[in-house]
C-alpha cells in the first residue's frame, strides 16, 4: 500500500492513514435526510466521499462503505423537541404518507447520484429499518449512567460525560462554556433537560407526530444523532477507520455521535474524521429562504435565474474536482464556464493520448517525463486526496502530448501514461465523456427510427402478400443482429 495521508478533523492535522485491520477499511458517511430533493452542497459532499471511496479501492483496500438514509428523527431546525419532523412536515404539505415522501426523495437522491456517476455504497441502511438497534443503544447508555428519563424522553447526560471524558467538543473545536452558551438559546420549551448541552436520544412523540413507535419509555422516535451511532456500530464495529460528512455536521451531529458511542461502547467510534467544506453561490451562502439557491436539475437544465446557460453534470463535477474538498467552493458563472471548457479539453486530450503509438527508438527524456507525472499524480492523491493538483499535472503534460513529444516514449511508459489517465479520469474521479455518450444516444435514436421505417415497409409487403420481400428484410436484419418478432398486434425488434 502507498503512504496515504488524510486530514483528521479531530486533531486538525494531516496524519498517516493506518487502518485498524488492513487491507480492510470501514468508512461511514452521513447520508441525506429524504424530505426534499438533494441540493448542490449535499452533492459536493457525496461526490467528494465517492472519490475517496474510489481511491481507497484503487489503492487495493477492501472498503465497506456505509452511507445512511435519514427517514425519521431529524426535526425542523435540528432541535430536540418542540418542532415537527422534516419528513412529517413535508408529508403534511404534500398530503402523503411519510413513507411516500421517503421513497420519492430517496429515489430522486439515487437518480442524482447516478447522474453524477457516483458508486453506490456497500450498505445503505435506513433509520426506520434500525429502530431495534437504536433502542438497544439507548438502553446501553442508560445502563452505563450517561442518560436520564424525563416525561418519556431520554436525554444524554453531557455533564456526566464531560466529568469522565473532558474531550467533548474537541471535534468541533468548541469549549464547554461555548457549548453551554449556544445551547442555552434552545432551552425554550425544553425545561426537562438538566443541562443546556444535554440532547434527546429518544423523544416522546407529540400526539400529532406521524412517525412513532412504542418503547419502554414512551410512544416516540429516536433522536437524529442516534441513528448514525447505532448503524455505524452495527456494520463497522465499535471502532472503525473513517467517518465523513459535511463540515456543518461537526456540531452538534458528529460531536454527539462521539458522546453516544462513548456512553454506549466506552470509546469514540472513528479514528479519522473527514469533513467537506461549504459551497457558496456567487459569494453568498446558499439559502432557499433567501432565494440564493440553485438545485442540481435547475443547473443542468439552465432553468434558473443565476446562470446564462445549462451546465452539464460532468462540468459541475469537474468544478468540484478543481477545488480541494476541504476548501470553500464558490459556484459562479465564470467558474462553471471555465470548468466546462477544461473538462472538454481533458476529454479531447485523453482521446489524443489513446491514438499515440510508441516510438521505434524511445527517447529517455520522454520516458522520464511520464515517470515524473505518474509519481507526482500519486503523491498528490496521497496528500489528502488533492484532486486539483492531479488535474494541474494533467494540464501541465498536455502540451507534450499534443506536440508529439510523448510519442517518443517507450511502449511501456506510454502504456503507463494511458493507464494513469484512464484510472484518474474514469476509475477515481468518476468522469465520463458526455460528448461520446450524446453521440451514442443520437445513434440509438437514429437506429430506432430507421428500424421503425423498415418495419413499416415490411408490413406493407406482407399486406400485399409479398412474403419474399418480407422474409428478405427479416433475414437481412437477423444477419446484423436485429431480430424481428411478429405478433397479432404487429412486429417488434430487438438486438440479439
Amino acid at each position: 500500500m502507498q503512504h496515504l495521508h488524510v486530514f483528521n478533523s479531530l486533531n486538525r492535522q494531516k496524519e498517516l492513514f493506518e487502518p485498524l485491520f488492513p487491507p480492510r477499511v470501514g468508512m461511514y458517511v452521513c447520508g441525506p435526510t429524504v424530505y426534499n430533493d438533494v441540493h448542490l452542497g449535499n452533492c459536493r459532499t457525496f461526490v467528494s466521499f465517492d472519490i475517496i471511496y474510489r481511491y481507497l479501492l484503487h489503492l487495493g483496500y477492501k472498503v465497506r462503505y456505509v452511507r445512511n438514509i435519514t427517514d425519521v428523527g431529524h426535526l425542523v431546525g435540528d432541535t430536540d423537541e418542540g418542532a415537527e419532523s422534516k419528513v412529517d412536515k413535508q408529508a403534511r404539505l404534500e398530503q402523503k404518507e411519510p413513507m411516500e415522501i421517503v421513497q420519492h426523495y430517496t429515489n430522486g437522491f439515487h437518480q442524482m447520484m447516478q447522474t453524477l456517476r457516483t458508486l453506490p455504497p456497500s450498505i445503505e441502511p435506513t433509520a426506520t429499518g434500525h429502530l431495534l438497534e437504536q433502542i438497544e443503544m439507548v438502553q446501553a447508555i442508560l445502563k452505563n449512567g450517561y442518560a436520564y428519563i424525563n416525561n418519556g424522553t431520554v436525554y444524554f447526560d453531557t455533564a456526566k460525560l464531560i466529568a469522565n471524558f473532558p474531550d467533548y467538543g474537541k471535534l468541533s473545536g468548541k469549549k464547554v462554556d461555548e457549548l453551554i452558551a449556544e445551547s442555552r438559546d434552545n432551552l425554550k420549551h425544553q425545561s426537562d433537560k438538566r443541562h443546556p448541552t444535554d440532547f434527546a436520544i429518544w423523544i416522546k412523540a407529540d400526539p400529532n407526530h406521524l412517525m412513532k413507535w412504542q418503547s419502554e419509555w414512551s410512544l416516540g422516535f429516536p433522536g437524529w444523532h442516534l441513528e448514525c451511532s447505532a448503524m455505524s456500530t452495527k456494520y463497522l464495529g465499535k471502532e472503525f477507520d473513517l467517518h465523513g460528512g459535511g463540515m456543518d455536521l461537526q456540531f452538534p451531529h458528529h460531536e454527539n455521535e462521539i458522546a453516544q458511542n462513548i456512553g454506549a461502547c466506552g470509546n469514540s467510534p472513528a479514528r479519522y474524521w473527514l469533513h467537506t467544506n461549504m459551497m457558496l453561490l456567487n459569494g453568498r451562502k446558499m439559502s432557499k429562504s433567501d432565494g440564493n439557491n440553485v438545485m442540481p436539475k435547475e443547473l443542468f437544465s439552465g432553468n434558473n435565474g443565476f446562470f446564462s446557460q445549462p451546465y452539464s453534470p460532468m462540468s459541475f463535477k469537474f468544478l468540484l474536482l478543481q477545488t480541494h474538498y476541504r476548501s470553500t467552493l464558490d459556484l459562479t458563472e465564470g467558474g462553471l464556464e471555465s470548468a466546462s471548457k477544461a473538462y472538454q479539453r481533458l476529454m479531447k486530450l485523453y482521446q489524443t493520448l489513446l491514438n499515440i503509438s510508441p516510438a521505434a527508438q524511445p527517447d529517455a527524456a520522454a520516458d522520464a517525463e511520464i515517470s515524473l507525472f505518474v509519481k507526482k499524480a500519486a503523491e498528490a492523491m496521497n496528500d489528502d486526496f488533492n484532486t486539483p493538483e492531479v488535474l494541474s499535472l494533467m494540464f501541465q503534460i498536455a502540451p507534450r502530448i499534443n506536440d508529439g513529444f510523448i510519442a517518443k516514449a517507450s511502449a511501456q511508459q506510454l502504456d503507463a501514461l494511458k493507464t494513469s489517465f484512464r484510472q484518474f479520469l474514469f476509475d477515481i474521479f468518476g468522469l465520463y465523456d458526455e460528448t461520446e455518450a450524446d453521440s451514442q444516444h443520437q445513434d440509438s435514436h437514429l437506429l430506432a427510427a430507421t428500424l421503425d421505417l423498415i418495419l413499416k415497409m415490411r408490413a406493407g409487403a406482407r399486406a400485399r402478400k409479398d412474403f419474399a420481400t418480407s422474409d428478405l428484410i427479416r433475414d437481412n436484419l437477423l444477419s446484423i443482429g436485429i431480430q424481428i418478432k411478429d405478433s397479432k398486434t404487429g412486429a417488434t425488434w430487438e438486438k440479439i
